[in-house]
């Protein structure tokens, strides 16, 4: 048994599965990475390398100094394929910078870093797929974030898991804070006219792309309290709407002065006077109704373009002036008109897009606030505040209005297509570029052909 001991430990020791790796071994290890990490940029080396070489086998150094130069240059001062060769070199660093913060983090993510796949830059930063090897998660990734972020030098990163494919991962790189700007300048301020079937341009999200908003068959309730923007971005899906001579636009304002401007291209324009409202709504009932039956006669199930029938659009600012006035039977009869239209409009091609600071169920009925599919919160006083519009239980996920700074106005989240709320900031919209487009927009529903040119920026 002695003698047997030293045996089996010299046979375990000799064991390549125990041995560790020789010298030579790490340096393969280390030249492999190396080549692996490098390889965008060794390649766009070696190219020029090997053509200035065969060149100077076959017509001597001058030739294949001049004729390898001119090959040189020929790819670097044309814009595009300069901007494509930055584009690749770019997308080669961050594949570089990553790899060497994955080399710093510890545990299984270290011995088993993820794969790094395409690399797309955005406004913001880059968007990079990654794929997650056997026995890792998306979990310990999160984890390692700050440490990621650090080791890139960036504002921030964030993950995100492919719902079908759990191994892989989009890694959000965030290098510049989109809102940091306070003026992003909306496209309807230089737009000739727009098609109001087609998504709207309405901000920028956390990664710098624009956000498109499609109301066709929508409706969206905005909420939040004062000076959080609310009236600007509301003002963005008008001007859009405005824009389109197709689109019957219906205007209630609470103030009498926030959509103003939009009354010369409105079908009809109230101001806080409820009775008035009251039978304004009416006639959109009436309108509603003789579209089922056009529908009806037509065999179709709904409005769509082309069909002849355009869409009335109904925007209402200070909507809780309207469902919780004074007077309370009128209030309950406005409420009662207005869910008619949100909860059956959508097919008959009505949308309702509203705005209020605070839609809780003891100022807009919840019967009423539910019907609206998508939300748009701006900044909140609370957490309960910022539920109350965008459904409740999204605060204790993460996604709370209350959690934007005060002075970040315009900035919000939209609950829309996607089922989960985007963190945006709206464009701006000033006065003057309202009174100009408003303006246009009342040209192009006039027939003026002037009102097509494209104005000065």
């Amino acid at each position: 048994m002695v003698n047997q001991s030293p045996s089996r430990s010299n046979s375990s020791r000799s064991n390549p599965a125990h041995s560790d790796p020789s010298v030579s071994d790490e340096i393969m290890e280390l030249l492999i990475r190396f080549v692996t990490v490098w390889r965008v940029e060794l390649v766009l080396v070696a190219l020029p390398t090997a053509l200035g070489i065969w060149l100077y086998v076959r017509l001597g150094p001058v030739a294949a100094g001049v004729i390898t130069a001119t090959a040189v240059l020929a790819v670097v001062v044309p814009p595009p394929s300069r901007r494509l060769l930055g584009r690749i070199l770019h997308r080669g660093s961050v594949r570089r910078h990553l790899d060497v913060a994955f080399s710093s983090l510890a545990g299984v993510l270290h011995d088993r870093p993820p794969i790094i796949g395409t690399v797309v830059r955005t406004h913001g930063g880059d968007r990079v797929q990654l794929g997650l090897r056997h026995g890792t998660s998306i979990e310990e990734l999160e984890r390692a974030g700050a440490i990621i972020a650090s080791s890139l030098g960036v504002r921030s990163v964030a993950m995100a898991v492919d719902p079908a494919h759990q191994n892989l991962v989009t890694l959000t790189i965030i290098r510049r804070d989109p809102f940091a700007s306070t003026g992003l300048r909306c496209p309807m301020v230089n737009a000739k006219g727009f098609d109001a079937s087609e998504p709207i341009p309405v901000g920028v999200d956390e990664e710098g792309e624009i956000v498109h908003l499609s109301l066709a068959e929508h409706n969206v309730l905005f909420g939040g309290e004062p000076g959080g923007g609310k009236s600007v971005a509301l003002s963005v899906l008008v001007a859009a709407f405005a824009l389109d001579p197709g689109v019957a636009l219906w205007l209630f304002d609470g103030k009498l002065v926030e959509l103003a401007p939009w009354s010369g291209c409105a079908e009809r324009f109230v101001g806080p006077d409820i009775t008035l409202a009251i039978s304004v709504l009416q006639e959109l009932r009436t309108e509603m109704d003789h579209r089922y039956s056009e529908l009806m006669a037509r065999k179709v199930k709904k409005v769509s373009p082309g069909g002849g029938l355009g869409l009335h659009v109904v925007v209402i600012d200070e909507l809780a002036l309207y469902v919780a006035g004074v007077d309370k039977k009128q209030a309950d009869r406005f409420a009662e008109l207005l869910r008619d239209l949100v909860a059956r409009g959508r097919a008959a091609g009505i949308i309702v897009v509203a705005a209020t600071q605070k839609p809780s169920i003891d100022i807009v009925p919840s019967v009423l606030r539910d019907l609206f599919g998508f939300r748009w919160a701006l900044r909140c006083a609370t957490r309960e505040a910022s539920d109350t519009v965008l459904g409740s239980g999204w605060s204790s996920r993460g996604f709370s209005a209350a959690d934007i700074a005060p002075g970040m106005r315009g900035v919000g989240l939209l609950l829309h297509e996607g089922g989960v709320p985007v963190r945006l900031r709206s464009f701006h919209l000033t006065d003057t570029d309202v009174g100009a487009i408003a303006e246009r927009a009342y040209r192009l529903r006039s027939g003026d052909p002037t009102a097509a040119r494209t104005p000065e920026p």
